[in-house]
């Protein structure tokens, strides 16, 4: 039964007031408020506020890119942060000079940052940021020579705030890497003990995994002992997802199947104990602590493992089932050893200085070579996606358009506080449609809350300079800690921190609270109506979404094949991670789309019926990939071979019919009478023992290939449909 999802408009408004939980962060919100906190109290007490304010606010842009990633990768994210704060403070105050300059300054800087979106959501959130500090600047005209010390002033504060961040890495070096390592394998630990999981729901520990791989990908560069052994643990944690997935799949076949219950009871306590040695790998990570001493779980689970030996059936299917169901558990008994072996030596390595060690040192490259590399890469990309077919131009054109137009209202019409148009515009509008009018509509509700707080507290609270930095430090914990739970939250907060900021400049707050809601009210309303005129509509680009993850698995299920045919070449893993990103990435357009108006009911549920579809081939592929070992004695079927490029060529026709090409339906191969011939393939006389021997020696591979065939021929339906209801169509 697959699962009903909202309309439109109801998936909209929840996403409006989702309250994420997981997104509060109490020690980042420590550390940001002191970045902003420190320079206006230096400044306040040295007379020097002004610039206390300069510095202050490229700190709290700066903020904004802070998080718990890698401390590598945060201090490139943060510095390259410094750096844009920095330039574009400095770029908005010397244009402000000439009208002229700063609006064709600002629609050129607007559509430079709509394009980096294409390059990841990191580098467009950099251009977002620096778009925002660029347009406040540029009513704010300065001499070349001030402009320059307020650009550095800005960069500054923002590398206050890197370092405040990054502060910690000399002690814990693998901080970051280890708690995204603990999450897995917590959600390990809570997978081995769930009920058994509906084939439409994505694998369990996606997102954990998915985390996990991004957290550990600055380790490529880096090959000290302690690196290779977290590494280790990812390869670990990976294989036992897979061994945890054929498990249960295990299980259910002996229930189902079979109705072997005592076999699938033993499975169930092995599990059990499986969840608990995963969890106690969970906490020794997260804490940085040894393993407590659990022998006795690895000896039950070996023991598990005997008595399935003991398990002598008289029905060879019912052997085949539980011969795989030992090996699994062997293999998961070998995969949580070895982890828990690497994870006691932990504590004592991470504390050892960074050292080079057999020649490492030298086997990294340099970080200039790096740097030029990422910049080609991304400048590739972006050439590539110059052209009105790609979303990220149009976003570009859109935004750019409306900042330009936003900020000549302002200037025209003289407003006061007229920065306050296009910086709206320039939050609000985003490349899909959810998120576009969720920020549009939270910042108008935010703007309006937040002018009632921020006159409240005037009237309340002391008007001393302190007592206003001290609300500032407080709102700043509240913005940092509770914002990226909720854009309203967001919103409100960072609106009345900025009128408090205005204030300590001299600025009345009365007049500046009033002159930010008609000016948000009227870039808002702006950027809803660019967007409601020139829309990027995600139905349009999610059958591109879904082709690429096709894509994916076609490359996943040619490693697993060549590995079943004795060809296996070491990119498996990187198989498997490219399929899981392009799933997750599928699942998140397919989220956008739902929440979209106009998309009809047959169109949501045609979605739907794809994403459980991919699922269910998913958990096959990984199951299948499981069983590579307990299979590689067994020589391959011409059959099996057969199969196999039916289903590369399934893959690589609904990819093609997702991007508009003409495939007839007779087209697609079929895959059923394929594996109607790799089941009999085992019939007496076609190999070196009696048929009945030989089915049992394929078992998984004929159980898991029927699955394979059931999720595609689905699927190939659900396709061919969806290209007639939704014809692919660039957005007008």
């Amino acid at each position: 039964m697959q699962p009903t999802r909202p309309s439109a408009w109801q998936a909209f408004w929840q996403n409006v007031i989702r309250f994420q939980i997981d997104k509060i962060n109490p020690w980042m919100a420590l550390r940001n408020t002191v970045g902003v906190t420190v320079p206006l109290v230096v400044g306040a007490a040295s007379g020097s506020l002004s610039a206390g304010l300069i510095v202050a606010t490229g700190a709290l842009n700066v903020a904004f890119r802070d998080s718990e990633a890698p401390y590598s990768d945060r201090a490139r994210h943060m510095l390259l942060a410094s750096f844009a704060a920095g330039l574009s403070v400095f770029a908005g105050s010397i244009s402000a000079r000439n009208p002229v300059i700063a609006v064709v300054l600002a629609g050129t800087w607007a559509f430079v940052a709509g394009l980096l979106i294409a390059v990841s959501t990191p580098a467009g959130e950099l251009g977002s940021m620096s778009l925002v500090m660029m347009v406040v600047y540029s009513a704010v005209p300065l001499s070349p020579k001030n402009a320059a010390l307020a650009g550095l002033a800005a960069f500054g504060g923002a590398l206050l705030q890197t370092l405040l961040s990054i502060s910690a890495w000399p002690l814990h070096r693998y901080a970051p890497e280890r708690r995204a390592l603990s999450d897995l394998y917590f959600e390990l630990s809570r997978s081995a003990r769930a009920p058994a999981a509906d084939g439409t729901l994505p694998p369990a520990a996606t997102a954990q995994s998915i985390q996990a791989q991004i957290s550990l990908a600055a380790l490529d560069r880096d090959r000290s002992p302690e690196s290779d052994r977290y590494r280790f643990l990812l390869s670990q944690a990976e294989r036992t997802r897979l061994s945890l997935l054929a498990l249960r799949r295990v299980r259910t076949r002996l229930e189902r199947d079979h109705e072997a219950h005592a076999e699938a009871s033993i499975l169930t306590d092995a599990l059990e104990i499986t969840a608990t040695l995963l969890n106690a790998l969970g906490k020794a990570l997260e804490a940085g602590d040894q393993i407590p001493e659990n022998s006795d779980g690895m000896a039950k689970l070996m023991g598990l493992a005997e008595r399935l030996r003991d398990s002598k059936p008289d029905a060879p299917a019912l052997e085949a089932t539980l011969r795989d169901a030992r090996f699994q558990l062997d293999a998961l008994s070998g995969q949580l050893r070895s982890a828990a072996d690497v994870a006691d030596a932990m504590p004592e390595t991470e504390k050892t200085p960074d050292r080079p060690e057999h020649g490492n040192q030298s086997r990294r490259a340099p970080l200039a070579i790096t740097w030029i590399a990422r910049f080609r890469e991304a400048l590739a990309t972006v050439r590539a996606n110059f052209n009105l077919e790609s979303a990220a131009c149009r976003h570009a054109i859109r935004l750019s358009i409306c900042i330009v137009v936003g900020d000549t209202i302002g200037r025209s019409f003289g407003l006061e506080r007229r920065y306050w148009l296009p910086m709206t515009i320039a939050i609000v509008l985003r490349p899909d449609f959810s998120a576009t009018f969720s920020r549009g509509i939270l910042r108008l509700i935010g703007t309006f809350v937040a002018v009632l707080l921020a006159t409240g507290l005037f009237h309340l609270w002391p008007a001393a300079t302190f007592a206003h930095i001290a609300v500032i430090s407080v709102l700043m914990f509240i913005l940092r800690c509770f914002g990226g739970a909720n854009y309203g939250v967001f919103a409100t907060v960072v609106t009345a921190i900025v009128v408090f900021l205005i204030s300590l400049s001299g600025v009345a707050p009365g007049p500046v609270m009033a002159a930010r809601t008609f000016n948000t009210a009227v870039g808002g309303g702006l950027a809803l109506l660019a967007y409601w005129v020139w829309p990027t509509w995600e139905r349009h680009q999610v059958s591109e979404a879904m082709a690429r993850m096709l894509d994916a698995f076609r490359a996943h299920f040619r490693a697993i094949r060549d590995y079943y045919t004795g060809a296996g070449t070491p990119n498996l893993d990187h198989t498997r991670a490219n399929a899981r990103v392009a799933r997750f990435n599928f699942e998140a357009s397919v989220e956008r789309a739902v929440a979209e108006p106009g998309v009809r009911t047959e169109e949501m549920t045609l979605l739907s019926a794809m994403l459980a579809s991919s699922h269910r081939l998913t958990r096959a592929l990984l199951a299948l990939e499981a069983g590579i070992a307990n299979t590689t004695a067994v020589p391959p079927r011409k059959e099996f071979l057969r199969f196999a490029n039916d289903v590369e060529l399934t893959l690589y026709y609904l990819g093609s019919v997702l991007r508009g090409s003409r495939v007839e339906m007779n087209t697609i191969p079929d895959l059923r009478e394929d594996h109607h011939a790799l089941v009999h393939s085992s019939a007496p006389g076609k190999g070196l023992a009696s048929g009945e021997a030989l089915a049992d020696r394929y078992a998984l591979v004929n159980v898991e290939t029927d699955r394979i065939t059931n999720s595609l021929n689905t699927l190939a339906g659900e396709v061919f449909a969806w290209a007639l209801k939704r014809p692919v169509q660039p957005d007008r």
